[in-house]
């Protein structure tokens, strides 16, 4: 089954969460602060794999979860880093946001990772926070939460050049006589049913051909195959516009078939194209034939793949204007920072309720996260860490008062002047 579009939710691991113990030796004076820090959570990263062709593989992982980093133990001992989890996935897949306002990247080569989910940090165990000011911390840090989001997962094929045209007029058959690749090939409309990759050798040189599904007038709107394979031929740099001769009208079809590239996305029209008008050897296509090289502006080739006439030719001009084509640009929005939280979002924001006021915010979100609870000093240094962010001279100017309830996520606090 060809799968070219899913959406998958996507976790990096939680840090591992540091660890507030003291050295208690016989022999040891001032044995001092002893707890080592947590390991940083997995992330899941895709991995570029040439040998794929779908992604069937996603439609089973809907949820990929990566590995929690080891939590700090005693005698300094660090906790160890999680595993990242790596998917491969073909060569053309981009990366979206779920809603596909932000690109968060794509992947062209072998091998080629990208991370879709970071995993969180590792939590500092109290040996990472003793100072000549307080050798003896008694609180240790909560591992960081990894990113959680939920992407959409999208493959165009990653070919040099497209075979385009109605169903039924000979691509399959070409990129067969051309190339390694074996599609089903029959007598009736849509036998192909996903797009088909070949490596072409001309000479010492060599390109990616794709034979694509069928259009049809209308495909733009949704009509017969097209509308869902359209997307893979934007990457292509050259089109082979492959014309039947025994059809009724081929100039027309030609004609269609443009229109069709140009509802879609006008810009295809400007990439190189070469009309391959096939089965030349069917009697009687000679008055067709005469048309379209009065009316055709751009290269043609007359060639019968079942024959293999004329193959080469077709070839060596094909290869002729792929050198001369210029790169594909991809004008879609970049997606730049990939971290927990990162930006211009405030630290914090203050909201107010019918019984205090409520804070919320991805920065004061990282700092609650972090925090153990069920630690005094833990606690108190979470209340100096939002005098530093500015949230209580915040408070007093939204009109907190002494004795004030403060919801903060899971917890409520007393403001206190």
């Amino acid at each position: 089954m060809f799968v070219d579009e899913i959406t998958v939710e996507v976790y990096g691991g939680r840090g591992g969460n540091g660890i507030a113990v003291y050295r208690r030796e016989k022999y040891v004076e001032y044995g001092g602060p002893w707890g080592g820090s947590g390991g940083h959570g997995g992330s899941v990263i895709f991995v570029g794999d040439e040998g794929k062709t779908t992604l069937i593989d996603l439609r089973f992982q809907r949820h990929i979860k990566a590995k929690m980093g080891i939590n700090g133990r005693t005698k300094g001992q660090h906790g160890a880093n999680a595993e990242h989890t790596y998917i491969r996935v073909p060569l053309g897949t981009i990366i979206y946001t779920e809603d596909k306002s932000l690109k968060i990247g794509e992947i062209t080569e072998h091998n080629q990772e990208l991370v879709v989910a970071r995993g969180g940090k590792g939590g500092r165990g109290n040996m990472a926070f003793a100072t000549h000011k307080n050798p003896a911390p008694d609180y240790a840090e909560n591992g960081d939460p990894g990113v959680h989001r939920k992407i959409l997962v999208e493959l165009k094929v990653l070919a040099d050049v497209g075979l385009i045209g109605y169903p039924s007029v000979g691509k399959s058959t070409l990129i067969s006589v051309v190339s390694n690749a074996r599609p089903k090939i029959a007598e009736y409309p849509f036998t192909t049913l996903h797009p088909n990759l070949g490596m072409v050798q001309v000479g010492d040189e060599s390109f990616v051909l794709a034979d694509l599904p069928g259009l049809i007038e209308n495909a733009h709107l949704g009509l017969g195959l097209g509308i869902q394979f359209l997307k893979h031929i934007e990457r292509c740099r050259v089109f082979l516009h492959v014309l039947d001769l025994t059809r009724e009208d081929p100039y027309e079809d030609y004609i269609k078939i443009n229109h069709e590239l140009e509802m879609y996305n006008e810009e295809l029209l400007l990439r190189p194209q070469i009309v391959v008008a096939n089965k030349i050897d069917m009697p009687g296509n000679e008055d067709k034939l005469k048309v379209l090289q009065d009316k055709i502006t751009v290269p043609l080739i007359v060639i019968s793949a079942h024959q293999m006439t004329d193959i080469d030719k077709l070839l060596k001009k094909t290869l002729e204007e792929l050198k001369k084509a210029p790169k594909v640009i991809d004008h879609t929005p970049e997606y730049v920072k990939n971290y927990t939280f990162e930006g211009d979002e405030p630290a914090f924001i203050i909201t107010r309720t019918d019984d205090g006021f409520e804070l919320t915010g991805e920065k004061l979100r990282l700092v609650f996260e972090r925090t153990d609870f069920t630690k005094d000093e833990a606690v108190k240094r979470f209340a100096r860490q939002l005098r530093s962010m500015g949230v209580d001279e915040a408070l007093r100017k939204e009109g907190a008062k002494h004795h004030d309830t403060i919801r903060i996520f899971d917890y409520e606090f007393e403001f206190i002047e």
